[in-house]
């Protein structure tokens, strides 16, 4: 097994597991805010509470995303793309998931800078209000609506290519059904993020 094999295997895995379990999580947390401010504030405030917080962060959030960023700036550097002379869909979705992995690495660095290491220090004082505040701005809510679908696109794609890549969906008609499977997934994170965004408005 080369290295480039190796990294290339546990940069597609790392983008499911952990990355893509905790965007799960992070906006099941979220969407705490349709059921009122209580309720999001005390979510929010259990999810600091848990006990080594730090550690968890570092080794299943930070680690992951940081590595899965890097080694995916060299994939894009190294992709070559031949959109003009091949047409065709899944070779344009090939494109987007570049494209979308620069939009998601912007957006996701944007909003731990802003939200997690705000005022200089790490911040546990994410409330209701605070988020309520930032999102009745237009133009954060119009670059926050860009990087969800972005990063919620990236990862429905990138489950796609997990599954072929690990050899889970061999064959055309297991990959068709896949395609449609990642799809779906799209969909309920697009729906699933957007109702959040529009309980903080």
């Amino acid at each position: 097994m080369s290295h480039s094999y190796f990294w290339r295997k546990l940069h597609s895995l790392s983008g499911i597991l952990p990355l893509g379990i905790f965007l799960m999580v992070h906006m099941f947390i979220n969407s705490m805010a349709t059921l009122g401010q209580e309720n999001f504030n005390r979510g929010v405030s259990l999810l600091h509470n848990i006990p080594y917080l730090w550690f968890f962060e570092l080794v299943v959030i930070f680690i992951p995303i940081l590595y899965h960023a890097f080694y995916g700036i060299w994939v894009v550097y190294l992709t070559r793309n031949n959109i003009e002379n091949y047409r065709y869909f899944r070779n344009w979705l090939f494109y987007l998931q570049r494209v979308s992995a620069v939009i998601t690495l912007l957006f996701v660095t944007w909003h731990v800078i802003g939200l997690r290491f705000s005022e200089g220090v790490i911040s546990n004082n994410i409330t209701f209000e605070f988020v309520s505040a930032a999102l009745n701005q237009p133009v954060i809510l119009v670059l926050y609506l860009i990087g969800l679908l972005a990063s919620f696109g990236h990862f429905a794609n990138g489950l796609w290519s997990f599954l072929v890549s690990w050899g889970i969906t061999v064959g055309e008609q297991a990959q068709r059904t896949a395609a449609y499977g990642s799809f779906v997934v799209f969909i309920i994170l697009t729906a699933v993020g957007i109702n959040a965004l529009l309980a903080f408005i």
